[in-house]
């Protein structure tokens, strides 16, 4: 299309993405808050991935042949690092192991791409060569997040709807983003690997969805909260605690609190630590000015109201 190497599905998903892109930063910007941050510039590296796998390489483009693959390959490389990332930030799953964080990951990515990719095709001169080197070690730590990942959540302690969906959303996600080098190494076939790789991103935006549509769903159960923080930001003189809402991973973990969890259950529901759900307690109280899970119990519990 365009005289250039982009598919027509590519296109379509890019066109999809950008319109998902802007509906979420209007949304965002309505709420006047950034919960939606993560997922804004997740859903840009998807649109910046469409946008450099689509259209390059071509002929025409100023510099090197391989700084079109450099350009590519990195794009690649950051959003499904990024996609990582997202998973431990905004749904608190840490599957990784202590030694392998983020960090690392890139470093490992880096080293690759540097050592596999960039040097044989300096000996060789050929993209298939450097593809297949890089692609070997690359598809070790994919296999290895897919198994750890999946190990994680593959065991729910609490048939909880929304967290079984969320989980199997999750794993479709995950599962896309680790094909990504084996589809590579088939070739150019773009209306494959785009296909895939933007599964990924529209099984999260199903996630936010449905996580939105859960907070709809049990709006009931906060009205006390909301209300309590509708009095205080129309005071001139806020407590130093009320400059952020609750977030919505914080939300989630009202409403558990709400419904008489322990912070064991609640941390076995998210897949997530007992520490951590008691962290995100700390910040919940804090923000509604009480000073333990009794006191948000008997304060905003709609049996209360």
């Amino acid at each position: 299309m365009f005289n250039t190497p982009i598919h027509w599905t590519t296109f379509f998903y890019l066109l999809v993405d950008t319109f998902i892109l802007l509906f979420a930063f209007i949304q965002s910007a309505k709420l006047r808050h950034n919960n939606l941050n993560r997922y804004l510039l997740l859903a840009i590296l998807f649109v910046a991935y469409n946008l450099t796998g689509g259209f390059l390489p071509f002929e025409n483009f100023p510099g090197p042949f391989i700084l079109q693959y450099i350009i590519t390959y990195g794009v690649a490389i950051t959003m499904s690092v990024y996609l990582i990332y997202y998973f431990l930030k905004e749904y608190d799953i840490n599957f990784l192991k202590p030694h392998l964080t983020i960090s690392n990951i890139v470093i490992y990515s880096a080293v690759c791409f540097l050592g596999f990719f960039l040097f044989p095709y300096y000996l060789s001169r050929s993209i298939d060569v450097a593809r297949i080197f890089f692609i070997i070690p690359i598809s070790f730590i994919c296999i290895y997040i897919l198994w750890a990942f999946y190990n994680k959540i593959s065991t729910p302690h609490n048939p909880n709807k929304f967290v079984l969906r969320r989980n199997k959303l999750s794993l479709i996600s995950i599962s896309c983003i680790v094909l990504l080098p084996f589809l590579t190494i088939l070739g150019d076939y773009q209306w494959l690997t785009f296909t895939v790789v933007n599964t990924s991103f529209f099984a999260i935006t199903a996630i936010e969805i449905d996580r939105y549509l859960f907070f709809l769903e049990h709006k009931n159960e906060l009205t006390e909260v909301f209300a309590f923080y509708k009095n205080n930001n129309d005071k001139p003189m806020n407590p130093r605690f009320f400059h952020k809402s609750l977030t919505r991973r914080e939300i989630e973990i009202a409403l558990s609190i709400l419904d008489n969890r322990t912070y064991k259950e609640i941390g076995e529901d998210f897949f997530i630590a007992e520490s951590t759900v008691s962290k995100h307690a700390s910040n919940i109280f804090k923000k509604t000015d009480v000073k333990n899970r009794t006191a948000f119990i008997n304060r905003f519990s709609p049996k209360k109201i």
